[in-house]
């Protein structure tokens, strides 16, 4: 009688061979979602057979014998033996994709204690007596202004608080400033990049154990220095007794808003910013912070590359658009 064959060796090509280079996963596919087939070792299925079960998630590891998913449920360490089938798949949309230009903006007003906003319609007049930020001190032109002519009425409040009229406007979005001779502010072309805070904070962590040298072995390096202003804070990095780098955050229900990272040209390439975007990170996680934002100019193509590493993706581009001087 030939004997029964163990149900569970289709994780296999022969006793103990990983099933690798038969499905389209392997080391390639670090970073990305994955759907992994695998053989539930010591089950069996409903028809006698090798109980199997798949895993969805995002591809953190693979080698030593193993790759680990990123689930829902929290990382699933698979042996490549018990691999049946899988593949790369889309990534998932976003929920924090799901939300429109015009809220995800307004997050963004706790970064100033000072601003002032006046709707209209759905646009917000924004001004700031001390912030010289162009997004605290210009129009938020995203829906329906709910005037006839939004223009003058922009134009209006900006020269009674004396400064040039400007509207945030997102790329691609109707608006009737152009129409009016109104200019693209040179640089202004921004993206607005999202990040999970949770995912964020692992891949700084990351980052930080690629450099060669870590910013802690540094002679006179000190922890980071938190000084905070209610739903705002600044992180400082010393070394020397002199400030290296620094950066803003600004809290706002879940979202953790950064901006201003600065990193001395002397100490540049030492994994500072990586530290300053943790410990911005850090500190809004710990006040229940689930979703991280900034903005980045769009020809700034080392901070780009930064913030995609740390997981941050594009939600949108905008500009900025001034009224035209008056004529002599």
């Amino acid at each position: 009688m030939a004997a029964a064959q163990e149900p569970h060796s289709v994780g296999t090509h022969a006793p103990g061979e990983p099933t690798a280079g038969r499905h389209g996963l392997g080391p390639h596919v670090v970073g990305r979602r994955v759907v992994v087939r695998r053989v539930l070792r010591g089950q069996t299925g409903p028809t006698g057979g090798p109980a199997l079960t798949d895993v969805l998630g995002v591809c953190t590891a693979w080698g030593g014998g193993v790759c680990v998913v990123d689930s829902d449920r929290g990382p699933v360490t698979i042996a490549l033996a018990d691999i049946v089938s899988g593949k790369p798949v889309p990534p998932r949309p976003s929920v924090r994709h799901r939300v429109g230009a015009r809220e995800a903006h307004l997050h963004g007003h706790a970064m100033w204690a000072d601003l002032s906003t006046e709707p209209l319609g759905e646009w917000v007049l924004r001004t700031s007596a001390t912030a010289t930020a162009r997004r605290a001190n210009s129009v938020l032109a995203v829906g329906d202004p709910g005037v006839a002519d939004p223009v003058e009425r922009v134009t209006e409040f900006y020269t009674a608080h004396g400064r040039r009229p400007v509207a945030c406007v997102v790329a691609g979005e109707p608006e009737p400033f152009t129409a009016a001779g109104w200019i693209v502010e040179p640089g202004s072309d921004t993206l607005f990049q999202l990040a999970a805070v949770s995912r964020a904070l692992r891949a700084c962590h990351t980052v930080r154990l690629q450099r060669p040298e870590s910013p802690a072995t540094v002679p006179g390096a000190v922890p980071p220095c938190y000084v905070e202003d209610g739903p705002r804070v600044e992180v400082v990095l010393e070394q020397g007794g002199m400030r290296t780098a620094s950066g803003r955050g600004a809290l706002d229900g879940d979202w953790i808003g950064l901006a201003g990272i600065e990193v001395d040209p002397a100490h540049r390439r030492r994994g500072l910013a990586i530290r300053v975007v943790g410990a911005l990170l850090e500190w809004g996680a710990e006040r229940g912070a689930s979703t991280a934002y900034l903005q980045v100019h769009e020809d700034n193509a080392p901070a780009i590359a930064l913030y995609e590493r740390l997981g941050f993706t594009t939600h949108h581009a905008y500009r900025y658009l001034a009224a035209p001087p008056p004529s002599a």
